[in-house]
């Protein structure tokens, strides 16, 4: 089911956004938004290059994450409570100059999502894509809370050679 987004609700998410220090530290900027959908830009800096002079892949996995975030929070709403389970990258191209993102969710369930971004040069070059999921933890129950996620019934080990059912000498 596709949601509309009101333009108050867009200002909302890029207000929310800007208050994450990372959003400012790498200057990332929202120029669009749409229901699962967003475009994000981020400059590159002499700051930001890698060792090669390039933007610094590890930026460019930071800027996939964001867009990805805000993405889902399209859908999620601005009081969801997430976090990135795992992600990858595949870096096609060296970028020499700023980014523009596009993070489409693919997948949102009750406590899992899932995003694609595509990382794009100024010349619109395909520079990167990524993949990212999210654990939505305050989705239409209580029950995956943060603090019954990583709930244990059963207690650690304490020795090693316990975990694989053998004592040891």
């Amino acid at each position: 089911m596709r949601m509309v987004l009101t333009e108050q609700q867009k200002l909302q998410i890029i207000e929310k956004t800007r208050g994450i220090s990372i959003t400012r530290s790498l200057g990332l900027n929202i120029e669009a938004l749409d229901d699962g959908f967003c475009e994000m830009t981020a400059p590159r800096r002499q700051d930001d290059e890698g060792p090669s002079g390039v933007f610094h892949g590890g930026l460019l996995m930071t800027v996939a994450d964001s867009a990805a975030f805000v993405a889902i929070m399209t859908r999620a709403g601005l009081a969801a409570r997430m976090a990135t389970t795992d992600m990858n990258i595949r870096l096609l191209a060296p970028c020499f100059t700023g980014v523009r993102s596009e993070a489409r969710v693919v997948h949102l369930g009750r406590t899992l999502g899932l995003v694609v971004v595509d990382l794009f040069d100024e010349s619109e070059k395909r520079v990167a894509i990524a993949q990212v999921n999210y654990m939505l933890f305050n989705r239409s129950d209580k029950r995956n809370s943060p603090a019954e996620v990583v709930k244990r019934s059963d207690p650690l080990p304490t020795e090693p050679a316990a975990q694989f059912g053998t004592a040891a000498n």
